[in-house]
């Protein structure tokens, strides 16, 4: 592992495993089977985590079964989540931290960054900035990461990254649609919205998720990338491969970009 990096493979939707030195993370676990599933789970164990991350209660991001697993499979990892919603997941009190927008954490030698996100529970609660919904920077060996969980853009959020210097941003790209919002799925940011909000941010680097799991709720990488191309070529855009350990390295705090390996 390079002096400032991580190594992250992606596990389909939101799911993102991070490994700095000091700190192996899992964000938003949805490991379970699933009838409505495109792409299986991983057939493997966590055996060697410091840390889950919950970004949020709905079911593809707060999976109670795979929770419970991998409380069983790494007996040292601890558990981050929205304060609200700490009862839901089933984990033992002493292994739980809530967090609220603007609180952080330690777990391993990682800092890990509470931030708002915008989302609802329910399309007819109209979206909004809601402590049960949370993005996360994760702080390691000098390297930034930013997992958004679900979100719109709002005030402030591109302000609030670039603070904290993130150089990695992990963002939904499903976007939001009419016909899925009359079947009460929540959206979030446009893939064009996305790499905005990844430029205004000083992001280096910007990766899609959130877009591949269930045929009601697909997003486009390809738009992403095109807007990308046309607007903001100063934003390297990585697409990772799901399940490949993807090592994104920043040599020295001058490189502009950082180097993929696969």
């Amino acid at each position: 592992m390079p002096d400032r990096g991580v190594e992250l493979c992606w596990l389909g939707q939101s799911t993102f495993e991070l490994r700095f030195p000091g700190a192996n993370l899992i964000v938003d676990p949805f490991l379970s089977p699933h009838p409505d599933r495109l792409v299986p789970p991983p057939e493997r164990k966590f055996s060697d985590l410091d840390g889950v991350l919950i970004t949020h209660e709905h079911w593809d991001h707060l999976d109670v079964d795979a929770c419970r697993r991998l409380a069983a499979d790494s007996p040292s990892a601890s558990f981050v989540a929205p304060e609200p919603i700490l009862d839901q997941l089933g984990i033992a009190d002493d292994r739980v931290t809530g967090l609220q927008p603007g609180g952080s954490v330690r777990v391993g030698e990682a800092t890990v960054h509470a931030l708002p996100a915008c989302h609802a529970l329910h399309v007819a609660d109209g979206y909004a900035v809601d402590p049960r919904f949370l993005g996360y920077v994760v702080d390691a060996g000098g390297t930034r990461v930013y997992h958004a969980g679900d979100t719109i853009d709002f005030d402030g959020l591109a302000e609030r990254l670039r603070e904290l210097q993130v150089e990695i941003a992990l963002l939904p790209i499903n976007g939001r649609r009419p016909e899925r919002e009359a079947q009460d799925i929540a959206g979030n940011l446009e893939p064009e919205e996305a790499i905005e909000l990844a430029a205004a941010a000083g992001a280096k680097v910007a990766i899609p998720m959130h877009h591949d799991m269930f045929a009601a709720n697909l997003g486009d990488p390809a738009h992403f990338v095109a807007h990308a191309t046309q607007n903001h070529p100063e934003l390297a855009i990585v697409l990772p491969a799901r399940f490949a350990p993807l090592k994104l390295s920043f040599p020295t705090p001058d490189t502009p970009h950082p180097t993929p390996q696969p």
